[in-house]
């Protein structure tokens, strides 16, 4: 279930009148019909695409942490991401594999994947993403490793700039046993690209 947004009203009144200046100062006419709601519209899409800065990643996971002896990999991968650039405040997005081997205490699947979301809903670079989710794992479960990879398409090089469209950018963030023992980073790797389901 998706969270529920609750809008400032004296944050969208402020964004909306800044975006209604961006709307004149790029050459548009912001009263005209396609365009009145504009300026409110975006001053809610901004505050949805960042209302990661109102989560805490840390206390998702502290929610649902449970104690079990089980000590093999747990993998959830393809959890989709979509972020904004913080140097041109364009779209990233992609997908992100999560993995963690137990020791004595696992979490909620669907922690993992709200976890990405709230780091992923912030201005962000993606090799900071990466770390972020990462670190923010090892810290509240303290497992024997933790693995993240993150496969991503960037707006600001596919829509201007290089205009590489067909561009992926990978990243990638270890701990533990996915550092120390190669066949464990192996078995991740192989993991998250077999297709098993």
């Amino acid at each position: 279930m998706k969270e529920q947004i609750i809008y400032n009203d004296e944050i969208t009144e402020t964004l909306s009148k800044n975006f209604k200046v961006v709307l004149e100062q790029i050459g548009e006419d912001a009263n005209r019909e396609g365009l009145i709601k504009t300026p409110e519209r975006m001053a809610k899409a901004m505050q949805y695409l960042t209302h990661g800065y109102d989560l805490e990643p840390d206390d998702i996971v502290n929610q649902a942490i449970f104690h079990e002896e089980y000590s093999e990999m747990v993998i959830v991968k393809d959890i989709e991401v979509y972020s904004m650039c913080e140097h041109h405040m364009l779209p990233f997005f992609g997908k992100a594999h999560v993995a963690y081997i137990p020791d004595g205490k696992i979490v909620g699947l669907s922690k993992i994947p709200r976890v990405v979301d709230a780091y992923s809903r912030r201005l962000q670079v993606q090799e900071r993403l990466t770390l972020e989710i990462r670190d923010c794992i090892q810290r509240t479960l303290n497992p024997l490793g933790v693995a993240v990879v993150i496969e991503a398409s960037h707006m600001c090089m596919q829509m201007r700039g290089v205009q590489k469209q067909n561009s992926v950018t990978t990243s990638s963030a270890f701990t533990g046993l996915f550092m120390k023992n190669d066949s464990t980073r192996k078995e991740f790797i192989n993991l998250i690209q077999a297709k098993l389901h």
